[in-house]
């Protein structure tokens, strides 16, 4: 086994499209074979966050409780940075839109994963949600995600998917059980590292 220093995990922005069904919809495409990072699994939209993120306009503002749970471990522009890279990573992978620039104002917090040190490409991601009736567009995107579509939930589940994959998809149908006020209330962020979730 070869070693190698530890590679220090990017920012990055996940986002869950979800829409009404009885059993949720949540969009997600496949990551083609030529990708270095989970190749040929099915993924939510999402990538790293940019240097033009933490500075870029957006036309309303995440919730201040979405926003301040991001804070806890986002210091300086990164939560602001994080919201925005979670839109542009929506238009540019799927071809639907928040709006030029973004509204963030449906924005919910779900979970945090970070990759394990053993890994040489390693991401520091946000998973957020928000209902498609605030997103706009024809699904086409860039050709970075394949076969985007809607699938249920428990569909998901049912199929062969990376473990912190299932984690963020049990904590969302978790999160489905809850009432507004109860997801405002929440403070600790459900976090995935290597011994599994934690809430931080």
């Amino acid at each position: 086994m070869t070693d190698h220093t530890p590679v220090s995990p990017k920012d990055a922005a996940s986002l869950l499209v979800l829409r009404p069904a009885a059993d949720t919809q949540v969009l997600m495409g496949m990551r083609g074979s030529g990708h270095k990072f989970m190749p040929n699994r099915l993924v939510f939209p999402g990538g790293a966050v940019d240097d033009a993120d933490h500075t870029a306009p957006i036309a309303r503002p995440m919730p201040e409780h979405v926003q301040a749970r991001i804070a806890r471990s986002a210091p300086g522009s990164l939560a602001h940075a994080i919201g925005v890279a979670a839109a542009r990573e929506l238009e540019e992978e799927t071809g639907l839109t928040l709006g030029q620039p973004p509204a963030l104002h449906g924005f919910a917090y779900l979970c945090r994963a970070i990759t394990p040190p053993r890994s040489p490409i390693r991401f520091d991601a946000r998973f957020l949600i928000v209902d498609a009736a605030h997103v706009s567009g024809t699904l086409a995107g860039s050709g970075e995600l394949e076969n985007l579509r809607w699938i249920g939930v428990e569909e998901v589940l049912a199929t062969d998917i990376p473990y912190p994959t299932r984690g963020v998809l049990i904590l969302l149908r978790q999160w489905l059980t809850q009432t507004p006020e109860q997801r405002a209330a929440q403070v600790l962020v459900p976090t995935y590292r290597i011994k599994g979730w934690d809430p931080e």
